[in-house]
């Protein structure tokens, strides 16, 4: 398949899209898939195939991501506006409590990525499991290096005591066929994502479900503030349908705004704390405490509930951080807006 023989539906255009179009809209733009962000362009696909676009005075680079679907005017060759997303995939700015840094959008499946060595880490998944949850996208759990370990299905069991819903997979991804476990997710229309550190094999898997050798490259995180950086982040076809977004391993993984994706990536205590005697219980020395009797009981980890707490109290942080900004910001156009007022002339 060419650059340009796509049509929307292999490009991942859905009804929901659809329904966003005006009437006024139909035929004067074209929806487009954006393929990469840049300080001030973007790379597209369309129907009628690559498009670089401009973007609009009221837009920023930063407002997009890769996997976002735009109006593109072919005339002028900007982007003539965004389409609301049904997912995405972002953390908090580094350097900035309240900045929200998009990494990907419009993603049906992430595989969450880690490997059976001392890399692994239950609180660092939990992490990535709220992500996920938070920006409405499926996980799937994928180990690698599953040859470096002389008991590899232990990984797997620990990957259940965390996330036992979430479909989990044990593979080398540097054997032979080790893509095709993740074939079942993939498919026409249809847009996957790796996260996870760097070095625990998703670029090998990446270039093997794309069949294009991908580099992995380091995000830039010191320089979010008036402008976006260029990121190795990229959209690429997937053999017999379906794209791939490469993204590059993160080194700091903050949450802001994702106090749901926490809750869900801990849906065993969070299910029970509607039965503790307490509507503000702790969770701590309150009687009848729901949480802490199934932890007595053996039922939910005592080291979860630690991990849960601390992430709730950090998402809660940066919330109340980032509505403190949100009010000086206010109470700073007002003073501004006051002084204009009084220089004015009678």
């Amino acid at each position: 398949m060419t650059l340009n023989s796509h049509t929307l539906a292999d490009l991942g255009w859905s009804a929901d899209f659809q329904r966003q179009l005006d009437t006024d809209e139909f035929g004067a733009f074209s929806p487009a898939r954006v393929t990469g962000v840049h300080r001030d362009r973007l790379t597209a696909l369309s129907e009628a195939g690559p498009l670089l676009l401009t973007l609009p005075p009221d837009l920023s680079a930063g407002d997009v991501a890769v996997g976002d679907w735009v109006l593109a005017d072919p005339v002028t060759e900007r982007v003539a506006r965004l389409l609301d997303r049904h997912s995405r995939i972002f953390r908090r700015a580094a350097g900035e409590a309240s900045r929200e840094q998009l990494i990907v959008a419009n993603v049906d499946t992430v595989f969450i990525t880690t490997s059976a060595t001392e890399e692994f880490n239950e609180a660092r998944l939990e992490r990535y499991l709220a992500l996920a949850h938070a920006g409405g996208i499926p996980p799937v759990l994928v180990v690698t290096k599953a040859d470096k370990s002389g008991d590899p299905e232990t990984y797997l069991d620990r990957l259940r005591a965390i996330a036992p819903s979430v479909p989990a997979i044990l593979l080398n991804a540097k054997a032979e066929g080790a893509a095709e476990a993740l074939r079942p997710w993939c498919g026409p229309g249809r847009t996957v994502a790796f996260l996870g550190m760097s070095g625990v094999g998703k670029s090998t898997l990446a270039s093997a479900l794309t069949g294009i050798d991908l580099e992995t490259a380091a995000v830039r995180e010191d320089d979010m503030k008036g402008r976006h950086t260029t990121t190795a982040r990229e959209m690429h076809p997937i053999p017999g349908g379906g794209w791939l977004i490469d993204t590059p391993g993160m080194r700091e993984l903050r949450l802001t705004d994702m106090a749901e994706g926490i809750d869900e990536a801990f849906a065993e205590i969070t299910g029970l704390t509607g039965e503790c005697r307490f509507r503000d219980c702790t969770h701590g020395p309150e009687p009848g405490c729901a949480v802490r009797a199934a932890i007595a009981a053996g039922r939910v980890d005592a080291a979860r509930l630690d991990r849960w707490k601390k992430l709730r109290a950090e998402d809660a942080a940066h919330a109340a951080s980032a509505a403190e900004k949100r009010r000086r910001g206010k109470a700073f156009s007002k003073v501004v807006k006051q002084a204009k007022k009084a220089k004015r002339p009678n």
